[in-house]
């Protein structure tokens, strides 16, 4: 093309156009080996092939012209001889090249060896377009004959080639939208769906779209959205929630709770801040922090002990505390050592809510149920079959407890003690007919025993008393204990006389030897004790102040031991 008109065909350049007689891509003059107008039409440089301008082609005052950058009017001669004066002079210098493919700087075949070779033929008649024109008119150049069509002027055609220095990477463009939505998750970007050939339309390397950047549809949008927003708000909750709790006001409730009532359970190890986590999930109280401060600031809050607790919901941190600190609202049963299983029976029928005397007549029609060992016996004599089984500790009692599995859980506790103590192999070695008898003095001892210091000398009075040798009381223990456990009493000050008369196989005032069975509940100290005993050679006892158990081996000493208690008793009668 020319400054001086468009056409499908090239035009020749103006004279006074200071870029006139030149032909290459930027202003340069021809390079070597190139026809400037081969059959009026237009050649490309070959880049490759020539790299320095050759300027003898041309007359002088044109590369004078080209060098001075001046442009002196000049005669005009015609266009026909020019060319072939031109066309004459590059075939002596310079013999048409075979044509050769001629490619880019991308590689790709520019047609031009083609254009070459045909341009050829028509150089052996060069016709004159120009004739019979004015020279400086604008006019339409006309193809030649023969000339090939220009490929670059249809509407389906490429673009004609660019030179190297104008050249652009062409963006890709999009062929057709893109239906599909995309996963912000999907595991390879790069891989295309099967069925689809070539590239997917408006995508480069790495599922990019145009200039490169990642596409992105909204719904994945949305989603990478609400996960930010879930995330911030989260995060946000729990740290105003921290802050609260930590420098904000205690929440807490007022007053002594709601009228529902619950059972909680704290386990053993527990601390205060545990207890309070237990409470308020449970409904109790209204924070864990209200309940802490409550137990600081009771000067009996840190005893509160592990085990059942029957609340009501909604109270406050203190009037929870109140109540944990009182050992008798705790939802326990506590079996003390020595206990005798009427208070165990009454204890249980009070804490489940059943009517008096309902634990006692289960235990008795279902005695032989309950797990008793093959040894406890069968003995008729025997005022409870449980007695000495129902062993001696804390029983947590929950929504489930029922007297059956109290009973049950007692005296599995106790048959494993008395197995572990090995009461069975050693009830012949301290003179015993039966490891029940074993229990049984043991029941006497932590009956009569003040303390646990005296636990082993008692014992050793009951094992000198029912030795056949025994002459001062022909056999007999005269334990108060069993009196009382026959008349379901505790009575320190009770007639004697009457206690000798008194018929009854518990009775040891009046038999000879241990009762039919114990007489209470033994706890581990009395039991170890029975079976070691201290061997002192104690026959008597007396406790004249109540509180202190005074061991002789004589009668003698005894009788004024037992004077000076009768007296006590009768200044303490009289007011003394």
């Amino acid at each position: 093309m020319t400054e001086y008109g468009r056409g499908r065909a090239p035009e020749p350049w103006h004279p006074e156009d200071p870029l006139y007689g030149d032909q290459g891509w930027t202003g340069q003059a021809t390079q070597q080996g190139q026809v400037p107008y081969a059959g009026g039409q237009q050649q490309y440089p070959q880049e490759p092939q020539y790299q320095e301008p050759q300027y003898q082609q041309y007359p002088q005052q044109y590369q004078e012209q080209y060098q001075e950058q001046q442009y002196p009017q000049q005669q005009y001669v015609p266009q026909d001889q020019q060319l072939q004066h031109q066309l004459h002079q590059q075939q002596q210098l310079h013999p048409q090249p075979q044509p050769q493919p001629v490619y880019d700087g991308q590689g790709w075949d520019t047609g031009q060896g083609q254009q070459v070779q045909e341009q050829a033929q028509y150089q052996a008649a060069p016709v004159d377009p120009y004739a019979g024109a004015e020279p400086y008119a604008q006019q339409v150049a006309a193809g030649y004959p023969g000339e090939a069509p220009d490929l670059y002027t249809t509407p389906e055609a490429f673009p004609p080639p660019q030179p190297p220095g104008r050249r652009r990477a062409e963006p890709e463009t999009v062929d057709e939208p893109e239906a599909e939505e995309e996963s912000i998750l999907a595991a390879d970007a790069d891989e295309e769906p099967p069925g689809r050939g070539g590239r997917r339309a408006g995508r480069g390397k790495g599922g990019k779209g145009k200039g490169g950047k990642p596409k992105r549809s909204g719904a994945a949008c949305l989603v990478a959205a609400l996960v930010v927003v879930a995330v911030v708000g989260g995060g946000g909750y729990y740290g105003y929630s921290y802050i609260k709790e930590r420098f904000g006001a205690t929440e807490d409730f007022a007053g002594s709770g709601s009228e529902e009532s619950v059972d909680i359970e704290i386990p053993k190890g527990a601390g205060l801040g545990q207890m309070g986590r237990i409470l308020k999930e449970a409904g109790v109280v209204a924070s864990a922090q209200a309940f802490v401060d409550a137990a600081n600031a009771n000067p009996k809050g840190k005893s509160i002990q592990p085990g059942v607790y029957t609340l009501k919901k909604k109270m406050s941190g203190a009037a929870a505390v109140a109540v944990m600190i009182d050992p008798t609202k705790l939802n326990v049963i506590t079996v003390t050592e020595g206990m005798r299983n009427s208070k165990v029976y009454d204890a249980i029928d009070k804490k489940l809510g059943k009517p008096a005397g309902t634990t006692k007549d289960i235990a008795q029609r279902e005695a032989k149920n309950l797990g008793l060992p093959a040894w406890a016996g069968t003995d008729p004599k025997l005022m409870d079959p449980l007695e000495g089984f129902l062993y001696p500790t804390r029983y947590d009692l929950g929504k489930d407890s029922t007297p059956e599995s109290l009973l049950k859980e007692m005296v599995k506790n106790a048959t494993a003690k008395y197995t572990e103590l090995g009461i069975e192999g050693k009830a012949k070695e301290l003179g015993l007919e039966n490891p029940l008898q074993v229990v049984t003095v043991a029941s006497l001892v932590n009956a009569e025993g003040k303390n646990h210091d005296d636990f082993r000398k008692m014992a050793e009075v009951v094992y000198n008393r029912l030795k056949k040798t025994n002459d001062v009381t022909n056999q007999k223990l005269q334990f108060d204990s069993t009196y009382n456990y026959v008349k379901n009493q505790s009575e320190i000050n009770f007639n004697l006389k009457e206690a000798q008369a008194f018929d009854h196989p518990y009775n040891t005032h009046f038999v000879k030897g241990l009762p039919p069975g114990p007489i209470g509940n033994p706890g581990l100290e009395a039991l170890t004790a029975t079976l070691s005993p201290d061997h002192g050679g104690w026959m008597f006892f007396v406790s004249v102040d109540g509180h202190t158990t005074t061991f002789t081996k004589t009668y003698d000493e005894h009788l004024k031991l037992v004077n000076e208690f009768q007296e006590r008793q009768k200044q303490q009668k009289n007011g003394g």
